[in-house]
């Protein structure tokens, strides 16, 4: 299947498994998707993934974090799109809710958190946003 945002495809799943409640939930694998699920975990929002090959395809096993019942991720959103890339300088990069959220960036030195750009001073393209 050929997709033009597999990405926001991943995010979708991610999305759409919470709502049901499910404790995994499966998506082909790619660099970029396991980059952005490294640092989900390292932000604690997941618990991990696998990568685990069905049919000659490779998909990744993402284990879903709940507390008390609800879902850690209560919003996962997609900001640069295919249609639309979004960019930011290290001084402008977006607080998501006042420092509760985080924003995730592709930048020159790798796929990273807001915080952890701030601190390496760099900017990039804003992935998504998570809280």
């Amino acid at each position: 299947m050929n997709l033009s945002d597999p990405l926001g495809d991943m995010l979708t799943r991610i999305r759409n498994a919470q709502m049901r409640g499910m404790s995994k939930v499966v998506t082909p694998a790619s660099k970029i998707r396991a980059h952005v699920l490294d640092v989900l975990i390292e932000e604690g929002y997941i618990r991990g993934y696998v990568e685990v090959e069905k049919d000659g395809h490779k998909n990744l096993e993402v284990e879903l974090k709940y507390y008390e019942g609800q879902p850690v991720i209560s919003e996962i959103k997609r900001i640069s799109k295919p249609g639309r890339r979004v960019y930011s300088s290290v001084s402008d990069i977006p607080l998501v809710r006042n420092g509760l959220g985080i924003s995730i960036l592709s930048t020159s030195q790798g796929v990273m958190s807001d915080n952890a750009a701030r601190t390496k001073n760099v900017g990039g393209e804003v992935l998504c946003r998570v809280f």
